[in-house]
């Protein structure tokens, strides 16, 4: 089954599909989409989840280092 994922990025909502085969989540699919390089990121993620024991760290890092991208509201649409 397929997955939609809905994002704003710079004031504009957009859908694009998701697949597990070729995204770790929903804000990687989001900035590829957009054409956006994310590997420093991914550097930083991981020296975020090696140096703290706090979950809600790395999600903290991950949205605010895409917001600060221009992207929001970063969701799985439910299917009906």
């Amino acid at each position: 089954m397929a997955r939609i994922v809905r994002y704003t990025y710079k004031s504009e909502t957009k859908e694009i599909p998701f697949s597990f085969r070729e995204f770790h989540g929903p804000f990687e699919a989001a900035a590829a989409a957009e054409g956006i390089d994310i590997s420093d990121f991914d550097t930083m993620l991981k020296q975020v989840e090696m140096a703290s024991n706090n979950p809600g760290a790395v999600k903290d890092f991950r949205h605010s280092y895409f917001t600060k991208l221009g992207f929001s509201k970063v969701r799985f649409v439910k299917e009906d």
